[in-house]
């Protein structure tokens, strides 16, 4: 599976951004306009949040999906077992906790404004043929969109008691238009090809691995795969000893954007986190009694 790497400013970055992302799913960026220095303090600035019981404080609302998801809150679609994490759903709406510092928020504006260039290559770059069928122009879906998301994740220490299956992202996709993931603390990404095997995707300092989302998939009729994608255990005990961090920014579009003759974007996002247990699944009708019509 060839995930290219593209650097950032080239001549040729659009088109092997986007043949990359068609091809493979994936594409990661070097060379990006995000500081290093930013990422890493805004690692280290929830890292330390992740340590404290102040996490409590902000409890997710079921509602609006924001603040802090515990240990094993998450399930892949059709799997069972949670993942091995603990997460929080941070939007450009939302109340920063108590002990993280602004650069939460510039490192937001800055991955925001990278992903709809980003996603605007790809509008560029998308045959005339697919485009006419879209709702709107890519870049429009996300104007005003109360629903981008940047979620700082933490992968605790494998310990050796975890539940049989149990690893720190079961193999899952995205439900967003296109996801930016700086190079996280440690390696564990893996993407599936065709075939059935599992690739490793670059961790290397610097760079930013992209992947396209169900949404993308669905409003260009299957030109982009959202592809298979999750994190592994470490095999090895000194790595399996150590947390994990990271950081993806979901791009996500407007609620009212239609994605598909059956789907606008929030009725999709409302079906999705139903799936992987993040809101409560719908009750099912009671059966009717005929006897009573």
């Amino acid at each position: 599976m060839n995930v290219l790497t593209v650097e950032y400013g080239r001549g040729d970055s659009k088109k092997r951004f986007t043949e990359s992302l068609r091809d493979t799913g994936f594409a990661v960026l070097s060379n990006h306009p995000i500081p290093q220095e930013l990422i890493k303090a805004v690692f280290e600035d929830w890292a330390a949040f992740f340590t404290t019981t102040v996490k409590h404080e902000y409890l997710f609302d079921v509602k609006t999906q924001e603040g802090y998801f515990p240990f094993k809150s998450e399930n892949a679609k059709n799997y069972n077992i949670k993942d091995l994490k603990e997460f929080y759903h941070l939007y450009e709406w939302s109340k920063l906790p108590k002990g993280l510092t602004d650069k939460t928020w510039e490192f937001f504006k800055r991955m925001s404004a990278l992903s709809n260039e980003l996603l605007g290559w790809v509008q560029e770059e998308t045959p005339a043929d697919i485009r006419s069928r879209l709702s709107m122009p890519l870049t429009q879906m996300t104007e005003g969109s109360r629903e981008t998301l940047l979620r700082p994740i933490h992968y605790p220490p494998i310990v050796g008691n975890e539940e049989v299956g149990a690893i720190r992202a079961a193999a899952h996709e995205d439900i967003n238009l296109i996801t930016l993931l700086p190079a996280a603390t440690a390696p564990g990404l893996q993407v599936l090809d065709n075939a059935g095997t599992w690739h490793n995707v670059s961790c290397d300092p610097g760079t930013i691995a992209i992947n396209a989302g169900d949404m993308l998939q669905m409003a260009t009729e299957g030109y982009y795969r959202s592809t298979t994608h999750r994190v592994i255990n470490p095999a090895d005990s000194e790595n399996a000893g150590k947390p994990r961090y990271s950081m993806p920014l979901f791009l996500h579009p407007r609620a009212d954007v239609r994605l598909s003759p059956q789907y606008t974007a929030k009725s999709y996002l409302e079906e999705r986190l139903r799936e992987i247990g993040l809101i409560q699944q719908k009750p099912k009708p009671a059966p009717t009694d005929s006897a009573t019509l």
